[in-house]
C-alpha cells in the first residue's frame, strides 16, 4: 500500500511536466535502477546507480525533447 501511495505522488507530480521533463525523470530513474543493479553485480552498486542515473537522465532528456518538438511540428 505505500508503494501504491508514493507511485501516486510521483504520477500526480509528473502530470505537468513538458516531454522533456518526463523523459529525463523516467530516464534517470530507469539508468538509475539498471546501474544499480549492474553495478551490484560489481561490487559497486552506489556508483553504477549514480552513473546509470545521469546517463539515463541524459538520454531521457533527450528523447523527450526530440518527441516534444516532433508533436510541435505536426
Amino acid at each position: 500500500m505505500k508503494k501504491l501511495g508514493i507511485l501516486l505522488v510521483c504520477s500526480v507530480a509528473l502530470i505537468g511536466c513538458t516531454g522533456t521533463q518526463k523523459g529525463a525523470t523516467v530516464g534517470g530513474l530507469a539508468g538509475a535502477g539498471i546501474g544499480a543493479i549492474i553495478g551490484h553485480q560489481s561490487g559497486h552498486g552506489w556508483e553504477g546507480a549514480a552513473i546509470g542515473g545521469a546517463v539515463g537522465a541524459a538520454g531521457g532528456a533527450l528523447a523527450g525533447d526530440a518527441m516534444e518538438n516532433d508533436s510541435e511540428t505536426k
